[in-house]
């Protein structure tokens, strides 16, 4: 009997595949092998489509480098980066100089204790003189006279750490306390700085102290507050009344002879000028009252540190 036909195409019947043996692979390897390919022309997926050094990044590394376009962003950010260093270097040297600063930290061993000494007794010293060298002043390891910061910036971090141990044995430290003995100290020599610095222009004193100079001068007044200070922590409140004193009149000896030859030596060039500047009395008076004014910032900053 013929059926009808609807369509459908008769198709035969397959033949059943043979089980695998034993010796045939289960999975085949196909991590050195290229992808495989379906009937329609595609990859099949989760094959890797080829080489790649994603763990090591070689290949984008390499191009990043290679483009052109890349490059000059580089070679554009690296110009910027390096014309902003020298701007900020500029500014930094309009309003301090390095090389200049330089100049104060180079000391050595043998012009600190030489120094020391002179703050400590200069009734003994004899030649108060700051030697130049083809009008250049030399450094402080090759003159003793000549003013450093090295010594009033370690004399400033001993006086933070002596002052934190007498709080301690007098058990009244915290750091509150502290920061603000040294917050205190440190404003102290800035107004007396801008206080020196405001009296040289408005008498017109012609002189060649600058900024560092006098920093280094009011900063010499920490070797005088150390040495009050271990003279009231041994010996109590009369040894630090003769501490005191002891400090005091050495550093206003030190204070006067040092000024001394940076103010007064320009009187008799000044007085051949028009006579606009400061007469000779009153640069007399600015090293006088620098000088009686250091006695009363130590006093000021040590006493309550001794009880």
């Amino acid at each position: 009997m013929d059926l009808p036909h609807h369509g459908y195409r008769a198709t035969k019947p397959r033949a059943r595949a043979a089980p695998p043996s034993a010796d045939s692979v289960l999975f085949e390897d196909t991590s050195s092998a290229a992808p495989a390919m379906n009937s329609q022309g595609y990859y099949t997926p989760g094959y890797n489509m080829g080489p790649t050094n994603d763990m090591h990044g070689g290949t984008g590394v390499d191009s990043l480098f290679a483009d052109p376009m890349a490059n000059a962003a580089m070679m554009y950010g690296s110009s910027l980066a390096s014309q902003g260093k020298d701007m900020v270097n500029k500014e930094i040297s309009r309003y301090m100089s390095v090389n200049k600063l330089k100049y104060f930290f180079a000391v050595d061993t043998r012009y600190v204790l030489k120094k020391l000494m002179i703050l400590m007794f200069p009734y003994t010293h004899q030649d108060w003189e700051v030697r130049y060298h083809r009008d250049t002043p030399l450094t402080p390891r090759q003159d003793v006279n000549a003013p450093d910061l090295y010594i009033p910036t370690m004399a400033f971090i001993t006086y933070i750490l002596l002052a934190g141990m007498a709080l301690g044995i007098q058990k009244r430290f915290s750091p509150e306390v502290l920061g603000l003995c040294a917050s205190t100290a440190l404003v102290w020599v800035i107004i007396e700085v801008l206080v020196m610095l405001f009296s040289l222009y408005l008498l017109t004193v012609h002189s060649d102290l600058s900024t560092f100079d006098l920093i280094a001068y009011s900063g010499y007044k920490y070797v005088g507050m150390i040495f009050t200070m271990l003279c009231g922590l041994v010996f109590g409140s009369d040894g630090y009344y003769v501490g005191l004193a002891w400090s005091s009149c050495a550093l206003m000896f030190f204070i006067v002879r040092s000024l001394k030859m940076k103010i007064l030596p320009s009187l008799s060039s000044d007085s051949m000028g028009t006579g606009s500047s400061a007469k000779p009395q009153f640069r007399l008076y600015i090293t006088v009252a620098a000088a009686v004014f250091q006695p009363v910032i130590i006093y000021w900053l040590t006493s309550h540190l001794i009880r």
